[in-house]
């Protein structure tokens, strides 16, 4: 298709400008974490490195940037067997209601977080009789991170088919031997990148976890919320949110490479 100068002009300009919408903010909180001035005067008339010092000091920061990432760790595990196991039942065997059970497993992805905080809420403090802590914050995140696993396990088992498999048991290979030596490799990119995306929602998760976090625990978004407004807090913040930015980059970073390979054909 042949596109005139004009409008290739008019989709550079709409790119670069919704690129500038949503990466401007980020390069000033990036530019505000080395900003010496503590009113963020702009453009800042001196660069320092005190407010890194600081933020690696806080016990505060170290405490929650911990427990978000063992929630994230743990999430990411559980949805990794999970997210594997469901897309293998829904790929490789038909039955009634498959395509139902198909949405059940999406739709978490697409509720609003405020509804499925609420409700996992009232699900562990008034029917389960649970107490609010990292265990519950784990559960919550893995409803969610399941659907990354999910979605990527699936997509890779259509593009592959069974003839592989099947090959590998026609000549002797049992079932298990069969998932270790050939599934399970063609599987393992698809697995990394969801895996990865996954744990990059975990750690981002703010809503979901406001209402599902015991009192005493903080991850790193809820620690960031609660001191963005506390005196001689807002320095150390922008350190820690410009930490989060980079932490969430690079595995979706990852994730989109791995994606990339596989679909061009590239191994591992």
């Amino acid at each position: 298709m042949t596109v005139s100068r004009t409008t290739r002009l008019v989709l550079f300009g709409a790119l670069v400008l919704g690129l500038g919408v949503i990466y401007f903010p980020l390069l000033v909180v990036l530019l505000n974490s080395v900003n010496a001035d503590t009113t963020f005067g702009w453009p800042p008339s001196e660069l320092t490195l005190e407010w890194w010092r600081r933020a690696i000091g806080n016990e505060g920061a170290r405490s929650a940037l911990w427990t978000s990432v063992r929630a994230g760790l743990a999430a990411t595990s559980i949805a990794l067997v999970l997210g594997t196991m469901a897309a293998f039942a829904l790929q490789r065997y038909r039955f009634f209601g498959r395509d139902s059970i198909s949405l059940l497993i999406i739709l978490p992805i697409a509720l609003p977080g405020i509804v499925t905080g609420i409700a996992l809420n009232n699900a562990f403090r008034t029917v389960l009789g649970i107490d609010l802590g990292l265990f519950t914050v784990v559960v919550a995140h893995a409803t969610f991170c399941i659907v990354v696993v999910f979605n990527n396990v699936i997509a890779r088992l259509r593009r592959l088919g069974g003839n592989f498999e099947e090959a590998s048991m026609d000549l002797g290979a049992n079932g298990l031997t069969t998932f270790r030596l050939v599934t399970f490799p063609m599987l393992r990119s698809a697995l990394l990148a969801g895996g990865l995306l996954a744990f990059a929602l975990s750690f981002d998760e703010i809503i979901v976890t406001t209402f599902t976090l015991g009192a005493g625990l903080e991850t790193l978004p809820i620690w960031i919320l609660n001191n963005l407004f506390r005196p001689n807090q807002a320095p150390v913040v922008n350190v820690v949110a410009a930490v989060l930015i980079v932490a969430s980059t690079v595995p979706v970073y990852l994730a989109q490479r791995l994606s990339g390979d596989t679909a061009s054909g590239g191994r591992l």
